[in-house]
């Protein structure tokens, strides 16, 4: 059948749809890129913002007036299966947890619920799109935050066995991926599950395992479970195959707001952690996550977010309103008002453009060698990452895949813009 994949959310999300499509692909299915074209279509959601599930729940009314078969994966089938039932009743539904069941539900001719059970990690597949690959290395984590859903739909952590993980990056490498995603709803807790290996083992043993012409991308890690193996990781960080690049959450600069959040770890051991990783690995780029307005934050405990965000001074910061999710203890807490929730965001969004601006605009001017990703949006155009991750948009006629010096000539917060050294 054709099989048309529509997915929302984070990287492990991306990561779980690669998955599909490759199982699919594998029994002989055809992926399309237009619903037009499809027999099925899958949605795999994402709930970890009110927003995000209204847009889904907006899009699901208008797939089900296509009549076509519709089965819904992710997060919200996890945690939100009846409110699923009650706009989609004729939709199948496989939480993340059963993902690998993909095959029964499109091929069935009944509706098929697959919501509770573990993941199985006996099977690791991976499609190639292009010279970018996201691979699941675990589901789940060890955290049990008070504003999060994905807790709920993700409750335990389960990892994949690193010869999966090796044999999985050499077989898209062989396929002409140059750019190798490790995802997880946090990578720094990848093993400790599993007793004899962490992180750091395996990238290892990714790079001693694994020829050819590619870098590794780390994907989100929490502070708590980084500064265990901190040490081991910073080593591997400076591997030539690994990008010089973490993405670490803070949610907030706030000792008190951290607790009220349940978050493990305080401001301090943060910015411990981003020193010591600017200290050993020069150039390293560091994103981070922020909430806005969550319960307990008043103004002095939002100023000592902006204290921190201007103090460490990250490459990029995702900033987030808070919103209320049902089933987690911080919605029964009393909240924030929208418009204060608004202001803050908005006053911290200016903030963090005017530090990553400044740090971006230190590049002008500089010689880079970098790696060609994928295509750019306008035409002519290309994506590129330098060692630390910094994507660079150039206008040439090149080869996807192909390492280039380029001179960086502009700016954005966003991104570099660059052109082809010559001599």
């Amino acid at each position: 059948m054709r099989v048309y994949i529509e997915t929302y959310g984070c990287a492990l999300n991306k990561a779980d749809s690669s998955l599909m499509k490759a199982l699919l692909i594998s029994r002989g299915h055809e992926i399309v890129g237009e619903v037009s074209d499809a027999d099925v279509v899958v949605v795999n959601t994402c709930t970890v913002r009110r927003d995000s599930e209204e847009r889904i729940l907006k899009r699901l009314k208008e797939l089900s007036r296509l009549n076509k078969k519709l089965v819904i994966t992710g997060c919200m089938v996890a945690t939100q299966p009846y409110t699923l039932k009650q706009v989609v009743p004729t939709a199948s539904l496989i939480s993340p947890q059963n993902i690998v069941r993909i095959v029964d539900a499109v091929e069935s001719n009944s509706i098929v619920n697959l919501i509770i059970g573990v993941r199985d990690t006996s099977k690791l597949v991976c499609s190639v799109e292009g010279a970018i690959a996201s691979i699941p290395i675990a589901e789940g984590c060890l955290g049990n935050c008070s504003y999060c859903i994905v807790k709920l739909a993700r409750r335990r952590l389960v990892s994949y066995k690193p010869e999966l993980i090796v044999g999985v990056v050499r077989e898209v490498v062989g396929k002409g991926v140059v750019e190798v995603e490790l995802t997880a709803q946090d990578t720094a807790s990848y093993g400790l599950d599993l007793g004899n290996v962490n992180l750091p083992k395996l990238l290892r043993m990714i790079i001693d395992n694994v020829d050819g012409n590619y870098m590794i991308r780390v994907g989100m890690a929490n502070p708590d479970t980084i500064e265990p193996i901190l040490d081991e990781l910073i080593e591997v960080l400076k591997e030539p195959k690994v990008f010089k690049y973490l993405h670490i959450p803070l949610q907030s600069g706030d000792d008190k707001v951290l607790k009220i959040m349940n978050r493990k770890y305080s401001v301090d051991t943060f910015v411990g952690i981003v020193r010591e990783l600017r200290r050993k690995i020069p150039g390293i780029s560091i994103a981070t996550d922020v909430i806005v307005g969550h319960p307990g934050e008043g103004d002095e405990e939002f100023e000592n977010t902006v204290k921190v965000i201007n103090e460490v001074q990250p490459d990029k910061v995702h900033i987030a309103q808070y919103t209320p999710r049902p089933r987690t203890e911080a919605s029964a807490m009393p909240q924030v008002s929208e418009g204060v929730k608004k202001l803050r965001s908005s006053q911290l969004t200016r903030i963090v453009e005017e530090v990553g601006m400044k740090i971006n605009k230190e590049y002008v001017g500089s010689l880079a060698k970098v790696l060609v990703v994928a295509k750019g949006f306008r035409r002519n155009s290309l994506i590129c990452r330098t060692y630390n991750y910094k994507p660079v948009v150039i206008h040439e006629d090149l080869r996807v895949g192909s390492s280039v010096d380029v001179v960086i000539t502009d700016a954005t917060y966003y991104d570099l813009r660059g052109r082809l050294y010559s001599i």
